[in-house]
């Protein structure tokens, strides 16, 4: 599997997001501004609900603008058994119950399932708790989280 090419399917993603994102807020901001949304009184509030509408997916296109430069810059790397998982690595995880899934650890910003032929790959951060515990484990290693009051474990299957 190409790293390179979940990479792209990523970018391609975090591009749809920001376009939809930038849609928003200024439907949002044309709501805001709109004459006829002037507050009459003190609970007449559309125009400011949707000022603050606004604002919240001018953020959310900023926070994906961020994610999109993480993502360019980012360079997965072959995985290295001296140094176990880290960003970039492919990896198989395998459940008490025999459930496979495969995992792209990225940057922060990319958390999307993506298909690749017949397979799903979850992409995470290694911020996220499942990034953090894999982070330096190797084929073979157990990784563990706690997920409430539930403790997910698994077994490092293969590491690419």
């Amino acid at each position: 599997m190409d790293k390179f090419l979940l990479q792209q399917q990523v970018l391609e993603r975090l591009a749809e997001d920001l376009l939809q994102a930038e849609q928003a807020a200024r439907a949002a901001h044309e709501t805001a501004t709109h004459e006829e949304n002037i507050a009459e009184n003190k609970y007449d509030t559309l125009g400011l609900e949707a000022a603050y509408l606004a604002t919240g997916q001018a953020r959310r296109a900023q926070a994906i603008r961020q994610a999109m430069a993480n993502w360019r810059q980012f360079r997965p790397r072959p995985y290295d058994a001296g140094k176990g998982i880290q960003l970039g690595a492919l990896v198989c995880l395998v459940d008490a119950d025999d459930k496979q899934q495969q995992l792209f650890l990225g940057p922060a910003g990319g958390s999307m399932k993506l298909v690749s032929g017949a397979q799903t790959i979850q992409v995470i951060s290694s911020e996220s708790p499942l990034g953090k515990a894999m982070l330096g484990k190797c084929e073979g290693d157990e990784v563990s989280i706690q997920a409430a009051l539930i403790r997910q474990r698994f077994e490092v299957l293969r590491v690419h």
